[in-house]
């Protein structure tokens, strides 16, 4: 017998990862203007996504329950190095 939980109670929320690919990054500011509490720029001149680690792939990732404004900030990067998936 199969159970289904059609309850809002039992609804488990969806983890999303921002994943900045820095390497790319023109340091433009345009995802600290659109998402400040997310995105700060470093030293370097360069947009730094807060609380991310470092992947295998020497991009930086971080996870979320929400994209929220990074979902803009994804869209508005004129070098597409930030994806919300």
């Amino acid at each position: 017998m199969k159970m289904k939980f059609s309850s809002p109670r039992f609804a488990v929320a969806k983890v999303m990862k921002i994943i900045h690919e820095k390497k790319k990054c023109i340091g433009c500011g345009l995802c600290v203007t659109l998402c400040g509490d997310f995105w700060q720029m470093g030293e370097d001149g360069k947009s730094q996504l807060s609380n991310s680690k470092k992947n295998n792939d020497g991009n930086y990732e971080l996870e979320i329950n929400e994209a929220g404004c990074n979902q803009e900030a994804a869209e508005g990067c004129p070098v597409q190095c930030i994806h919300v998936v």
